[in-house]
């Protein structure tokens, strides 16, 4: 898609989000479609900076690696500062 083409699509929100999104569009001096398009732009990039992010960290990982290595982990009684408190 080029900068020129545009889509329209109709976006259903929430009352409340609307007006908090209204909002802070005014507090950013834009109007309210130019901050939508911002935060999804945003969140588009948050997401695939953490997909290639994730992917690098688990480099040569295999599925079961990481059974393999609680297998190996003493089976003893959690510390009390990592017991589950009820």
């Amino acid at each position: 898609m080029t900068q020129a083409q545009r889509y329209k699509y109709p976006l259903q929100l929430p009352q409340s989000l609307k007006e908090t999104a209204a909002r802070l569009a005014q507090e950013d001096g834009v109007s309210l479609n130019q901050w939508i398009i911002s935060a999804v732009a945003q969140k588009i990039g948050a997401v695939e900076t953490a997909d290639d992010f994730l992917k690098a960290r688990a480099g040569t990982a295999k599925r079961g690696d990481l059974t393999k290595l609680l297998d190996r982990a003493p089976d003893v009684p959690p510390t009390p500062e990592d017991a589950v408190k009820n």
